[in-house]
């Protein structure tokens, strides 16, 4: 359940609410969160929200919202409930020390700068020692030597991402030889491979309608900011954007259905590590195991495919078999001393 905004906003009104203690009822709930965000809400939308926030695993507020017949009102029990002091957990701390981590990291980008002190408060907010972030440092490493490709962009790209602002941006595509220049609205910046992505609306000057594209960081030569604003689009999702691919070409083609046989040694990685998240088991023996996908068919998911070498056989769809075939094929020609 993506959560947004407004739904946010609904949700801190019925908390305060329920936190005056006198048992409203539904039609109170509406009338009061109507009148804090200025615009009429349904009943059918304060009921869901009272069943998000007392079951929603996506939400995890777990609210404990009770119904009094007698009083024919809604109340907390316990009454000292509120969705702004949920517990933090060890798992929560542990968690929040690696991103301090990552944070840490990326200190030098701008954006990321301008929330140091918010980020040093909310470690003191769930009372995070310096000795426990010391100790932390443990936990997870960034291999400092690598250079991520089109980095610089970052601060210039998120600004224009927080303000809403379009953007001019001159690319060369590994296609071509020229440069081309874009108006691009900035709706997410993704990393692969150590390398950086900007996804957004955007329109070459010859062209008369915009469409969702991919730029890799990398690759831009120049980016102007305009005076322009753009609305970011409701229906935008990105992680449904990229949820049918290995990797960050073709997210829009349609997803297909994939079988492997990976043989036994293999398939131990693949059992423990999901290829996707469409991954599912479809038979499994002492001699390997078959699994399904659901997924497009990118150049990434062949060069991932190709990287298990002899271990795994694409066995659907036939067309995916023969181009894995073909590579192999190539492969052998370039050791052939014939």
């Amino acid at each position: 359940m993506p959560l947004n905004k407004f739904a946010m906003a609904r949700y801190k009104a019925i908390d305060e609410r329920l936190q005056r203690k006198d048992y409203p009822s539904l039609e109170a709930l509406v009338e009061y969160v109507s009148e804090k965000l200025d615009r009429p809400i349904a009943v059918r939308t304060i009921q869901k929200d009272l069943y998000d926030m007392r079951n929603s695993m996506d939400l995890n507020f777990n609210a404990p919202i009770k119904y009094d017949h007698y009083r024919r009102g809604y109340y907390y029990d316990p009454s000292d409930y509120s969705i702004d002091r949920l517990p933090v957990t060890q798992y929560d701390l542990d968690g929040l020390e690696i991103a301090i981590n990552i944070l840490e990291h990326f200190k030098n980008i701008p954006l990321i700068r301008q929330f140091e002190d918010a980020i040093g408060r909310i470690a003191g907010a769930v009372k995070i020692s310096k000795e426990r972030l010391n100790k932390a440092q443990g936990i997870l490493h960034i291999d400092q030597s690598v250079e991520y490709a089109g980095s610089s962009w970052i601060a210039a790209l998120a600004e224009a991402i927080v303000q809403r602002k379009w953007v001019r941006i001159r690319h060369r595509s590994y296609q071509r030889n020229e440069a081309r220049e874009y108006r691009l609205a900035p709706y997410h910046i993704r990393e692969y491979q150590h390398r950086f992505y900007v996804i957004g609306e955007s329109k070459r000057r010859d062209e008369t309608q915009s469409k969702i594209r991919i730029f890799g960081l990398d690759r831009i030569q120049n980016i102007w900011t305009t005076r322009d604003t753009f609305e970011y689009p409701e229906t935008f999702d990105h992680q449904a954007f990229f949820g049918n691919i290995i990797g960050i070409s073709d997210p829009e083609k349609e997803p297909e259905n994939i079988e492997l046989w990976f043989e036994a040694e293999q398939s131990k990685y693949i059992l423990s590590q999901p290829i996707h998240a469409s991954q599912r088991v479809l038979e499994q023996t002492d001699a390997g195991c078959r699994i399904g996908l659901k997924v497009v068919i990118n150049y990434e998911l062949l060069m991932l495919l190709l990287s298990y070498g002899s271990h795994v056989k694409v066995l659907s769809p036939a067309h995916l078999a023969r181009q894995i075939q073909q590579e192999a094929r190539k492969m052998v020609a370039l050791y052939d001393n014939k």
